[in-house]
């Protein structure tokens, strides 16, 4: 029997092209939280719009804009409506962005699957209940895309995703991982 500590993908998923679709997974969900944060950081023209000549200013944090505050104040619905609300700041805004930019390059790089996992339940649980899906209208109820996301990233730091076209395998060997495995 393998020592937990010391356990590798190969050890989960006995499957090369498993591990492979695994990392793929991986790589591609990481990008969805690194991809907000770009966008949100320098207003690319897609979720967060840029300013245009003449026109409506930049929503890009770097021009002033507030990536969770506008969200948080107006776009929430359900019972927690207010509490988003008052709890809307700039300290929200800088706990967001660092969550975003934080939990994309980890699951890029396949390093801190475990604490970037934890970190994105967090978030995507609090971002469904802002949204709160349970009123009629909305696609599903119950399992949208926040849920989705962070069954995705609990599996691949359960199965240890980032061994396989990430920097997982080094990481693990790392001192302080080997000391606090919570940390893989």
């Amino acid at each position: 029997m393998t020592h937990p500590a010391t356990l590798v993908e190969q050890d989960l998923v006995t499957s090369a092209t498993g591990r492979r679709w695994l990392a793929v997974t991986r790589v591609a969900t990481g990008f969805i939280f690194l991809w907000a944060f770009l966008d949100k950081t320098f207003g690319l023209h897609y979720s967060t719009g840029a300013a245009v000549a003449g026109g409506e200013p930049s929503l890009a944090w770097i021009d002033g804009g507030t990536p969770s505050q506008g969200f948080m104040t107006y776009a929430t619905v359900g019972p927690f409506q207010d509490t988003f609300a008052s709890m809307a700041g700039p300290v929200t805004d800088w706990l967001f962005m660092l969550g975003l930019l934080g939990i994309g390059v980890a699951v890029v790089l396949g390093i801190g699957l475990r604490i970037s996992a934890v970190a994105a339940t967090i978030m995507m649980l609090l971002m469904w209940v802002a949204e709160w899906p349970l009123l009629q209208g909305s696609t599903n109820p119950v399992v949208d895309y926040h849920v989705v996301y962070a069954l995705v990233l609990i599996v691949c730091a359960a199965l240890l995703a980032g061994d396989t076209w990430g920097l997982g395998r080094w990481w693990a060997r790392l001192p302080v991982v080997q000391r606090a495995p919570w940390l893989r």
